[in-house]
């Protein structure tokens, strides 16, 4: 618990860093230097690598899409309903959309805008600081992993389970800065607030299980002494 909350209070002191430094306007630099390295030299609307590239990282930028995410969670939510954990349901669609309001309301706060030094290769209309994908990839993609890490007791499996959670919350966000639809503050600020997001509703969810609020993590007609 001790580690969740310093990796929580660290990821809200480097995203709140990473904001005022683009409010400042001192990540100009870095922003403009990073976009321009995924782009061929001298042609801005060209990205670099094939063709068949440019399309698969357009399809692992949809699993960061709102849809997806929805899709994702209700469909998490909808087996523990059936696992009979009716509160612990209720508490990870809760996690996932006050995470996505959070990122919205964000959005409208800063009005950043989207990235005009290179051209979008995929539609866009919201704003861009934090970035929304990389933040709700974290937001659902983590919290759902520390879950189901919490009904294993092999380390193997937890430690696989959290390494597919965090390799997809980093190549969602990485698609956004090939595809040219975000700075790359917007990610590294995202994943930051999102992977404290997620860390914060972890705890909040220990505390509530330990009042009794959600049901345990284990199955209630599995062996005694699981995994807590």
């Amino acid at each position: 618990m001790l580690v969740a909350l310093l990796g929580a209070a660290g990821g809200l002191l480097v995203f709140a860093f990473i904001a005022d430094e683009v409010v400042e306007g001192e990540t100009h630099a870095f922003d403009e230097a990073v976009l321009l390295a995924f782009r061929a030299p001298g042609d801005p609307a060209d990205p670099i690598g094939p063709r068949w590239l440019e399309i698969a990282v357009g399809d692992v930028t949809a699993l960061g899409s709102t849809t997806v995410l929805m899709l994702i969670t209700l469909a998490v939510a909808g087996f523990l309903v059936v696992d009979r954990k009716r509160a612990a349901a209720l508490f990870v669609l809760a996690a996932t959309a006050s995470g996505g309001a959070l990122s919205y309301l964000l959005k409208l706060g800063f009005e950043r805008p989207r990235p005009d030094l290179v051209a979008h290769l995929v539609d866009v209309s919201t704003l861009s600081f934090p970035s929304g994908h990389a933040m709700g990839a974290a937001v659902t993609y983590l919290t759902l992993g520390a879950l189901i890490v919490r009904t294993e007791s092999g380390r193997r499996i937890k430690a696989y389970v959290l390494g597919v959670a965090v390799t997809l919350t980093l190549a969602i966000g990485m698609s956004r800065i090939y595809l040219g639809v975000h700075w790359p503050t917007d990610v590294i600020a995202g994943w930051c607030l999102g992977a404290a997001w997620a860390l914060m509703c972890w705890l909040v969810a220990l505390a509530l299980q330990r009042r009794g609020r959600i049901e345990p993590a284990e199955s209630r007609d599995g062996p005694p002494g699981g995994t807590r």
